[in-house]
């Protein structure tokens, strides 16, 4: 690889990336759309608001990075994170989540999660994608 930067970096670099948004929450999933859209390298290229869905699309869409809620509905975010893993393994993923733990962050990384970030801080946990 050409670019010779962090593993963050890596993933979520300034080059052009294309995001999914899964999670229940219209609201959060706007803002977030509106936030990553501001940079113009960035774009989101799908939105689910199950986790059932969020797979699907994924695997339609092949986004470079996904963004998933724990608590979704018909399938849990740990869950569609697991078949994510499988039907896309090169896209990125973090979760966010209400309780963010260190049980919940090694459950996550073991079905291929990034990072899980608090709800109340996801924008400002966001800003290292920049």
């Amino acid at each position: 690889m050409a670019r010779q930067q962090s593993a963050k970096a890596n993933w979520a670099g300034a080059w052009h990336r294309r995001f999914s948004l899964s999670m229940t929450n219209s609201m959060i999933r706007s803002s977030l759309r509106s936030w990553i859209e501001g940079n113009a390298d960035w774009q989101v290229c799908g939105e689910a608001e199950n986790g059932q869905i969020a797979v699907e699309k994924v695997e339609a869409m092949r986004p470079d990075i996904v963004i998933l809620d724990l608590q979704m509905p018909v399938m849990n975010g740990l869950e569609a994170a697991r078949q994510i893993s499988h039907v896309a393994p090169n896209t990125a993923m973090v979760m966010f989540t209400m309780h963010p733990s260190a049980e919940l962050l090694k459950m996550a990384q073991a079905v291929g999660v990034r990072e899980v970030v608090s709800k109340t801080d996801q924008l400002r946990a966001l800003c290292w994608l920049r």
